[in-house]
């Protein structure tokens, strides 16, 4: 298990490795980060201090690609999306809440069932959230992409979020407005940024950092996270659709099976 109370070589490769890479395959393909860093560090350490380490390297992360975008742009994502911003923040802080409560061993499981569950959705084992195929213009869109839809999405995505930093439900919600690629990796920065922006001072002011050495330890790990988005983005106009799906449902579907073999005794 990985140790925060003393920065050995190991502990320090081993958070580089997995911030970078994770940083890395967000900036090509737009996210990823939080899940594939979460839960690769929910192998090592407990699923709740995993959780909660990463929230600044997510933080730093949506910040690095927000700046990307232009003025008129994020101030046109921040008009049209923030009904889901603000009920999202709301269930954000409610998952937090719950975060300290759940056993070790289930949270585990969980979060190794739900990353599974994200790789065959995306794979199109089964179907995409009911919201997924109903963006601007098509059929039945009116409700799901009004402001009411906006908060009942937000509501119990942040919900799932604050607890988990699974945002899956997000990005397939805001994929289904037909967004080109790049205004779409913009959306979706500006929507974790103020998320993870309040979870930085709900983390503090509800102590779930277990030690001041975890808390600077998070803040440290910001730095190769935030490099690996750089040559992420660099390289995202050479790397195709289909190898970004491999890459990163590949990292998850290993991730994933290893977390639910641990929390059953199994690893």
């Amino acid at each position: 298990m990985v140790t925060f109370a003393a920065a050995t070589p190991t502990t320090i490769a081993f958070v580089a490795l997995v911030t970078f890479v994770a940083g890395a395959t967000n900036g090509v393909a737009g996210f990823g980060f939080a899940v594939i860093a979460t839960m690769a560090f929910a192998t090592v350490v407990d699923p709740a201090t995993a959780v909660v380490f990463m929230i600044v390297p997510i933080f730093a992360v949506n910040a690095s690609l927000v700046s990307d975008l232009s003025r008129r742009e994020l101030r046109t994502c921040s008009t049209r999306f923030w009904p889901l911003i603000a009920a999202a923040l709301v269930g954000t802080v409610i998952g937090m809440a719950i975060l300290g409560r759940v056993p070790d061993a289930p949270l585990r499981v969980g979060l190794g069932v739900v990353t599974l569950g994200f790789v065959a959705t995306a794979q199109r084992v089964v179907g995409l959230p009911a919201w997924g195929g109903i963006g601007d213009g098509a059929p039945g869109a009116g409700l799901a992409t009004s402001r009411l839809g906006m908060v009942g999405v937000g509501g119990v995505s942040g919900l799932l979020f604050g607890g988990t930093n699974v945002g899956v439900q997000l990005v397939a919600y805001l994929r289904s407005f037909d967004l080109s690629h790049g205004l779409f990796v913009g959306v979706v920065a500006v929507v974790f940024l103020g998320l993870n922006g309040i979870r930085v001072v709900v983390a503090g002011l509800l102590g779930l950092y277990p030690s001041a050495a975890v808390a600077a330890a998070s803040a440290i790990a910001a730095l190769p996270s935030v490099a690996g988005v750089t040559v992420g983005k660099r390289l995202r106009g050479s790397v195709s659709e289909r190898v970004r799906r491999v890459v990163v449902l590949g990292l998850l579907t290993l991730v994933g099976i290893r977390l639910v073999a641990g929390g059953l005794g199994m690893a």
